[in-house]
């Protein structure tokens, strides 16, 4: 029997935002639009039709400036749950908090992160400033506000350093060329920076060693993976890249393979889990998310980056840890709306 609860799963439409999205000056960099967002949008049927099965009423609505329109919207269709997949608005990405913020203002109750979450997992500045307070790991950083330069004699972090857009995410700006070893290097990649993408950005210490990915499913912690780094060219710095995510034909993508479960001792396992179930919390996070990681060369695990609402397409990384712990796609899905059903409190129709 399916359930009577009407889901609505809310997206956006991806826009081109960016002069372009991998981060380097080239002929080939420039994208009509970000591949991140065009990715969860050419699953939307997958979704529903898993959700289909399920639910007795499946609905999509898309989103955009037009806030006035969408609220209208979403008022006729009136939806117990919203399975929300919105990543920006027109390509800000600032303004994915602010459509949750909608859901929480009509009292509609929606998968994955709150606003808050959202908002301070965008902002690595405040990502930092948490993971700190709680005493967790993470490289040293300083942020560089925008068009402004830090003093080479007054530099205090230690090369090789990665530059990464301080309010973006899905490696958006990530390149080659964004980790440096001198100050001449850093400064021409910040030019580049401010000048594409107006934005500050934020230095931190490069970490040299694995790259591990934790997906966090309810409170469930799936198996590790690990992105492989085995394939590039020795010139080439081991990160992942926008093109590793996203470009099909690059270097970084037929060279950055991920491995799950990763090969690590139980030791270092546990040290892994218990850093990214602590960045989990610590950032306030619900329903699902991915927490990157990195191993220092003494196997010192480090918090990168903390990831509300990842990317949960078929292919992608969360899905594959799923698969290793015997959940499918449509699994992952089906229990992301689950965990939202169990927040209804009330009757959604008198509440807007």
């Amino acid at each position: 029997m399916k359930s009577y609860r009407k889901i609505l799963i809310c997206f956006n439409d991806p826009v081109r935002y960016y002069e372009n999205y991998t981060g380097k000056r080239s002929p080939e960099a420039s994208n009509d639009i970000d591949l991140s967002e065009k990715n969860i949008v050419e699953q939307i049927e997958n979704i529903r039709d898993t959700l289909a099965k399920k639910y007795s009423s499946v609905e999509t609505l898309s989103v955009n400036r037009d806030i006035r329109k969408f609220i209208d919207k979403l008022r006729n269709i009136s939806p117990d749950v919203v399975f929300n997949l919105v990543e920006s608005v027109e390509g800000n990405a600032n303004y994915e908090s602010y459509v949750a913020g909608l859901y929480d203002l009509f009292e509609i109750s929606y998968t994955g992160n709150t606003p808050l979450c959202l908002g301070n997992c965008l902002n690595k500045n405040r990502t930092k400033q948490i993971l700190q307070s709680h005493g967790i790991r993470t490289p040293k950083y300083i942020i560089a506000s925008f068009n402004s330069y830090p003093d080479k004699d007054k530099f205090p972090l230690k090369f090789p350093v990665i530059t990464k857009l301080a309010r973006e995410d899905a490696s958006i700006g990530i390149s080659e060329n964004s980790v440096v070893r001198n100050f001449t290097d850093l400064r021409n990649q910040l030019e580049y920076l401010f000048h594409t993408y107006k934005q500050e950005v934020l230095i931190e210490e490069y970490i040299e060693g694995r790259e591990i990915n934790v997906a966090i499913l309810g409170s469930r912690i799936l198996p590790l993976s690990e992105i492989k780094f085995d394939g590039l060219p020795d010139n080439l710095p081991k990160i992942i890249t926008y093109e590793a995510k996203w470009s099909p034909d690059s270097v970084y993508y037929n060279n950055t393979v991920p491995e799950c479960p990763a090969k690590l001792s139980e030791d270092i396992e546990d040290k892994i889990k218990i850093a990214a179930e602590a960045a989990f919390n610590a950032l306030g996070c619900r329903d699902y998310a991915r927490v990157d990681i990195r191993l220092s060369k003494r196997n010192v695990p480090y918090v990168i980056e903390v990831n509300p609402n990842p990317d949960i397409s078929p292919d992608a990384g969360f899905i594959r840890s799923a698969n290793a712990a015997g959940l499918s796609f449509q699994d992952v899905i089906l229990t992301i709306a689950e965990l939202a059903e169990k927040r209804i409190k009330y009757d959604t129709q008198a509440a807007i």
